[in-house]
């Protein structure tokens, strides 16, 4: 297991600012990406009647939606021990096939460390 203080400083930040988000909303899961221009978006889980999007899902959309072309980075709080296979499909799709995607557990230790692939 890698602590979150064997990460960068820019990838410490978006696992913060997942964690917080997780926390902030009481929601299972929190995310952050990192678009190309270091603009940060961060966002918790969605589950609405009629829509439902993981914390990671929304974080990319909401960069899509704030005219980001590209991600750097991706990171999500959350009890799973690997990231979906949708969340990286989601970041792959912004991001391409080798962006790092974070998993950090809800204290904020990184459990993987990922691409998109």
């Amino acid at each position: 297991m890698t602590e979150s203080t064997d990460l960068g400083p820019e990838d410490r930040k978006i696992v913060t600012l997942a964690r917080s988000a997780r926390a902030r909303n009481g929601v299972p899961e929190g995310a952050a990406v990192r678009d190309e221009t270091g603009r940060t978006y961060v966002a918790g889980t969605v589950r609405l009647e009629s829509l439902q999007l993981s914390a990671l899902q929304t974080a990319v959309a909401m960069a899509v939606a704030s005219g980001a072309t590209s991600l750097e980075a991706a990171a999500v709080v959350s009890e799973a021990q690997t990231p979906s296979d949708a969340d990286r499909a989601a970041v792959r799709d912004l991001g391409g096939p080798d962006t790092p995607v974070l998993l950090a557990g809800p204290d904020g230790t990184l459990r993987v460390s990922v691409t998109a692939g």
